[in-house]
């Protein structure tokens, strides 16, 4: 028995603290369960046809909703098995699973068997995967360059502008611009995390003030309880907002609230005020920005992939797709010919390229990856979005090409030790390779410490 008794089971038994934190874990389960079974529901809603999930554990086991959620993520269609064999059953699953690898996405211990036999853990950490990358994280990329909280800045020199501007992880964005939301309708809450912070409902309320000013009274929350506050932001939230209602109110009324959920939950609002029109979007789809010189090595003097449309006229959807896809293409010339023209050069040089490559396009990327947001949520893309996601993926695969050049022209002993740190995360991402999430954390840490030192 542990030292220190936590609390009483309903049968007056004393409970030790290694069974507290087993109930906890059952807890958390279930409650990320209904919120994962309607986000996922939210999302197969906008498929044509649309799709659904009653048991997030056992519907899953064919992989059809799995790929249907895919579908919708990515707007891409996936290719599939039909029949409920238990063949058919692990293409389609192995289908999805390598669609996340392609997209870098790493899966760790999520096999093909504990999906078919709907083993909780790992469907939850599967879901919860698809959650983070393929929509907090691509959410929060914009808050990179919009949100007014800024992290301390860098000595120079020391990082590229790229990691500059995402060394904070998708979590601190997303709490960053919960922050601001609550900064701008003068919410004292200190917001510290997506646990404890969010028990009160007063947060909630917050943002729905600043997305929608006089929506909620934020003066009325001290005279309400917990429940009742968080009642009125998911009910105000639904109702006029449109955002589905993927908590209840005992969901977040908790000591120890799931972080997860509020997180899936919390991302939603982002997405609402990312579809918001800006006052001025209209009158120009791109900043004029000054652009990068690729000294110091002989290269074309200037390297300008920024597009400016004509203010004061309207952009169509299909018009500013276009126009996307047109800077893309005009990105992707640039880049290239700009690599190809270090190909003597010395590491020192490429490395100097490669930050202002990566710097001017990062400057510039967030009108695009605010329109990529929008259009992988359409159920059908036209003729100008697929064009504009195929440019996107050709330019994306170009930039991942000049960094894996980049690695490869390090000199010895550092090629080889890039070379061992490359194949070392591969054989962690295997399947069936025997590592637990503990330890496979622990080994990416060492990894990603090592090529720090580099």
């Amino acid at each position: 028995m542990a030292s220190g008794v936590a609390e009483e089971d309903d049968g007056g038994i004393p409970l030790d603290i290694d069974n507290v934190h087993m109930l906890l874990q059952v807890e958390h389960e279930q409650i990320q369960k209904r919120t994962f079974t309607n986000w996922m529901n939210a999302q197969l809603s906008k498929r044509c046809p649309p799709s659904f999930v009653s048991d997030l554990f056992s519907d899953l086991r064919d992989g059809s909703q799995l790929l249907d959620l895919l579908e919708v993520m990515s707007g891409q269609p996936m290719k599939r098995q039909r029949g409920r064999g238990v063949f058919q059953q692990r293409a389609n699953i192995d289908t999805a699973l390598n669609f996340l690898k392609k997209k870098s996405i790493k899966l760790v211990n999520i096999n093909i068997p504990d999906i078919i036999d709907g083993r909780p853990s790992i469907i939850l950490g599967l879901i919860w995967t698809i959650i983070l990358h393929c929509h907090i994280e691509e959410l929060a990329s914009t808050l990179s360059y919009s949100s007014s909280a800024r992290p301390p800045p860098l000595p120079a020199g020391r990082m590229s502008p790229l990691h500059k501007r995402f060394r904070i992880s998708a979590k601190k964005a997303l709490l960053m611009w919960v922050r601001d939301q609550c900064q701008k309708v003068g919410c004292s809450v200190s917001v510290k995390n997506f646990k404890s912070s969010w028990r009160s409902g007063e947060v909630f309320l917050a943002i729905l003030c600043s997305l929608r000013p006089q929506l909620a009274d934020l003066s009325l929350v001290q005279s309400r309880s917990n429940q009742e506050n968080l009642e009125e932001a998911f009910h105000l939230a639904e109702r006029e907002l449109h955002i589905p209602r993927l908590l209840d109110p005992e969901d977040v009324d908790v000591p120890d609230p799931d972080e997860k959920s509020i997180m899936t939950y919390v991302a939603q609002f982002l997405q609402y005020s990312n579809d918001m029109p800006a006052p001025d979007d209209h009158l120009q789809l791109f900043p004029v920005v000054q652009p990068f010189s690729l000294s110091p090595v002989n290269l074309p003097a200037q390297f300008t992939p920024a597009v400016a449309v004509s203010p004061l006229r309207q952009v169509s959807p299909s018009e500013r797709a276009l126009e996307v896809t047109c800077w893309l293409q005009q990105t992707y010339d640039e880049l290239s010919e700009a690599w190809t023209a270090t190909e003597k050069s010395s590491f020192a040089e490429k490395y100097q390229v490669f930050q202002n490559l990566f710097g001017s396009f990062t400057e510039q990327r967030r009108p695009v990856m605010t329109l990529l947001a929008a259009v992988r949520r359409c159920p059908e893309l036209s003729q100008e979005q697929c064009a504009l996601r195929t440019a996107w993926d050709r330019l994306e695969a170009e930039l991942q090409r000049c960094k894996a050049d980049l690695d490869s022209s390090l000199p010895p002993p550092l090629d080889s030790v890039v070379v061992w740190l490359q194949r070392a995360e591969e054989a962690l991402t295997e399947e069936g390779g025997g590592v637990t999430d503990h330890a496979g954390a622990a080994k990416k840490q060492e990894l990603n410490k090592t090529r720090k030192r580099l």
